[in-house]
């Protein structure tokens, strides 16, 4: 029946595109739908990673193809769509992954930099939601699945635009849920991860002396990469995909103030007056070695049962504040 929902479980021979799936969680999103069986379309700005992630693929017997594309460029994300469509017809799942950040103080960021983090991050978005849901519609079922980040729920100082965008794309999820609600087969699927051990931190673009260092509590991208796949056998509106981001969104809801005065000064002592050390990293440009999922550690990865005693801890804290807060 036309109207009957469809129910996913084998993703073999599933054609799903990937934006930015030449490294970090992009390179390892192409892995995980290759490992299922899928026609793995991938697109990123640059060739060699793109023959480096098809090649991947190609490795793990499935079929996979490169395309160059900007997302924040509204023409070239049709084309993507387009082309896609010449595996077999069909796009089934889409996942906008594509994004770039820049830190720093607003006003030492460069106006050219901080436009092209909306382009890529939230046009880049909505170009590839609006290139993908006249298909979703005609095949009357079809995934969208946006890699969003838990900064849609908490701001991050001196990230201002990298914030205004991730809020901005959980808007855009929640009101094109709205728009599909009419369809029973198409759904738009909000992922909110916390901070990956991927190469992202390092392709980033710094300024106001800051260098980002991975922290000990990121989540492995494999990790994510798996939600995403989970994502698309049984898809949900909204997934918080690991439990540090659990922890930072109820933090924050709780005492938002708090949260965003503590970091935003904790960031403040790291600054340096140093020019030489900023970068414009990939927002302009397309992403330089390491093309690689892994990026580098401040610190070693934590034991499992030190993660487990971090995650009692802040459940605690989270407890022993949210009573305080009730006494006053």
């Amino acid at each position: 029946m036309e109207n009957e929902k469809i129910t996913y479980g084998d993703l073999h021979g599933k054609t799903v595109v990937i934006t930015g799936g030449t490294s970090g969680v992009g390179r390892a999103a192409a892995e995980a739908f290759a490992l299922e069986g899928c026609n793995v379309v991938i697109a990123a700005r640059g060739q060699e990673g793109l023959d480096e992630t098809v090649a991947l693929c190609h490795d793990l017997e499935v079929v996979a193809v490169g395309i160059q594309t900007d997302v924040s460029d509204a023409q070239q994300v049709q084309r993507l769509a387009e082309r896609a469509l010449q595996f077999n017809g069909r796009i089934d799942i889409w996942v906008n992954n594509a994004g770039v950040m820049a830190s720093g103080k607003f006003e030492e960021i460069p106006i050219e930099t901080m436009d092209q983090v909306v382009k890529t991050n939230l046009l880049g978005f909505l170009h590839g939601a609006h290139a993908v849901l006249p298909i979703f519609k005609k095949q009357k079922e079809g995934i969208l699945i946006n890699n969003v980040s838990i900064g849609g729920w908490m701001p991050a100082p001196y990230s201002t635009a990298y914030s205004s965008t991730k809020f901005g794309i959980r808007g855009m999820v929640e009101g094109l849920q709205g728009e599909v609600s009419d369809e029973p087969n198409i759904h738009i699927v909000g992922l909110y991860p916390g901070i990956q051990r991927s190469t992202g931190n390092m392709h980033s673009a710094k300024y106001s002396g800051l260098d980002f260092k991975i922290p000990p509590f990121s989540v492995d991208p494999r990790e994510l990469a798996s939600q995403m796949v989970e994502a698309a056998k049984n898809p949900r509106k909204s997934i918080i995909t690991d439990g540090y981001a659990q922890v930072s969104k109820i933090l924050y809801s709780l005492f938002p103030r708090a949260i965003i005065n503590t970091a935003s000064a904790a960031l403040r002592l790291v600054m340096k007056d140093d020019a030489t050390t900023n970068t414009d990293g990939n927002v302009n440009y397309q992403s330089k070695d390491p093309m690689r999922i892994y990026g580098e550690l401040a610190i070693p990865v934590p034991s499992k049962k030190t993660k487990t005693v971090m995650m009692m801890a802040a459940g605690i804290l989270i407890g022993f504040l949210y009573i305080k807060s009730k006494k006053k």
